[in-house]
């Protein structure tokens, strides 16, 4: 109960009927410090919908806290017709799809009819004249979807239609089938905002530290920490660290143990609570003023099956006695810079597990580089809104009450880690980063294809929307490099 000892320094008392119970507790424990100004006895009442003081400059919007259950066979069926429902629901706002039937009725109509339909790829073939065939079903059955070759554009597209992913198609029936002249995703609205905030002030992304691995690079994190703190950098470089207000961690923050097969041969920490503790105590030297939003990772304590809930307090007692962590699920999103006339800006924060399966997986981004292009797998990602829609690119766990993979709401930034690449890009007005890492390259990483950039540190204006990647590896000064992305699309890296 770090927490509670944090709390008795600053002269708050937390009482016995929060301290017994463990949600309360749990609850207690994700607040910002900001939430408790002005509190003298934290009891259950303060837990209220209105008795819950609230950062006044963030926001925590999604964060998943839901216990483990046992999961059933109707739970998977339950997961997969909620992801069917919201991802329906954004396709038929198109005015192509909004005749939608259902895949049954679908089938009952004549030939040459035109239709529309929506369904998840239940399966994908190439048939003997090369043509692309697609199974879509939904909760009344399935139906045949025909690519033909000679329909160039339309061709290359349903080639990159992943299983398991919700489509609309827009096309003619014959004989039973429906013969495709359109195919649509969810995708991103093209009205959406590009955000600038009313005051200079920065955000810093911070990608994979590794901690406890014999190849952290713990020169270049110290570097980073010193430079947070302005005793590193150029005059102008020191102007940004002084108006630095938020700090995001996109996971795998420690190193783990028995993450991969003879992995204790990289190890230089072999206990998961003191690698952590390590971390908080780097973290210790950051001014408390920066609020630090971490995430987990496929390395750190916890369940790897996606949503992962905040680290586990066992072993992030150290991370939660810092008054200035903010501790939250995989994926999360955060609404920061608050202002009295501006909303803030909506982070999408998410580790990133899916996204070498998309990089091997989707040709166009195979083709152009696969993991060297993660501004390429976030749009494709976006397009689909969804963090990981096919069944194998991820492992998960099927909520019978909604898909928490799905991008229902729509971010300023989508912000990712795990393949240790400093990238910037943009889509319709999303600005999209991937974090580095502050670890060399070990032997698991070569064999899983991991080409790493390590210890750059991607900054954001929030008043621009300017970023910059700073380059932390020792033996350099700090140096700076200038990435703003040009409109609509994708990607620079440095």
């Amino acid at each position: 109960m770090a927490i509670v000892d944090t709390l008795l320094e600053k002269g708050i008392l937390v009482s016995p009927d929060v301290t017994e119970d463990p949600e309360l507790l749990e609850k207690l424990e994700s607040l910002d410090v900001s939430a408790f100004e002005g509190v003298d006895l934290i009891g259950r009442d303060f837990f209220s919908k209105d008795a819950l003081p609230k950062s006044s400059h963030f926001e925590i919007l999604f964060s998943y806290s839901k216990k483990p259950k046992k999961i059933s066979l109707t739970d998977f069926v339950s997961y997969f017709n909620r992801r069917l429902e919201a991802l329906s629901s954004f396709l038929r706002q198109r005015t192509e799809l909004q005749n939608v039937m259902s895949l049954a009725r679908l089938k009952a109509k004549k030939d040459k009819d035109r239709a529309s339909a929506i369904g998840l790829v239940y399966e994908k073939s190439v048939t003997k004249k090369n043509n692309v065939m697609i199974t879509l079903e939904d909760p009344t059955g399935t139906i045949k979807v025909l690519v033909r070759q000679d329909k160039q554009e339309l061709y290359a597209q349903a080639k990159e239609v992943m299983l398991d992913e919700v489509i609309g198609v827009e096309g003619t029936i014959s004989n039973g089938y429906l013969f495709a002249n359109q195919i649509f995703v969810p995708d991103i609205p093209s009205t959406k905002e590009l955000k600038k905030g009313p005051e200079e002030e920065y955000v810093l992304f911070v990608g994979d530290p590794h901690f406890g691995s014999k190849f952290f690079l713990k020169d270049s994190f110290a570097d980073f920490i010193a430079w947070v703190n302005q005793k590193r950098g150029n005059a102008a470089q020191r102007r940004i660290a002084s108006k630095v207000k938020y700090i995001i961690f996109t996971g795998d923050l420690v190193e783990g143990v028995g993450i991969y097969p003879g992995q204790e041969e990289d190890l230089e920490i072999n206990d998961v609570k003191a690698q952590y503790d390590l971390f908080s105590n780097y973290l210790k030297s950051i001014p408390t003023d920066i609020t630090l939003f971490i995430i987990p990772g496929n390395h750190d304590a916890g369940r790897l099956s996606e949503p992962q809930q905040p680290i586990l307090h066992n072993y992030a007692e150290s991370l939660r006695s810092l008054p200035n962590v903010v501790l939250l699920s995989n994926p999360a999103i955060v609404r920061l810079g608050i202002k009295e006339n501006f909303p803030g800006f909506d982070m999408l924060i998410y580790h990133g597990y899916s996204m070498i399966y998309y990089a091997n997986n989707v040709e166009s981004i195979r083709s152009a580089g696969g993991q060297k292009r993660p501004d390429l797998i976030m749009k494709f990602l976006l397009q689909r809104r969804h963090l990981a829609p096919s069944h194998t690119s991820n492992l998960y766990i099927p909520d019978s009450e909604e898909d928490p993979l799905v991008i229902k709401h729509i971010p300023d930034f989508f912000v990712t880690g795990h393949i240790h690449r400093a990238s910037v890009g943009q889509y319709k007005n999303i600005t999209l980063l991937n974090c580095s890492c502050w670890d060399g390259v070990t032997e698991d990483q070569e064999k899983r294809g991991l080409e790493p950039q390590p210890a750059r540190l991607p900054i954001v204006n929030l008043k621009t929307r300017e970023v910059k990647i700073i380059n932390f590896m020792r033996g350099n000064a700090p140096e700076v490099s200038e990435t703003t992305p040009e409109p609509e699309d994708a990607g620079q890296e440095k």
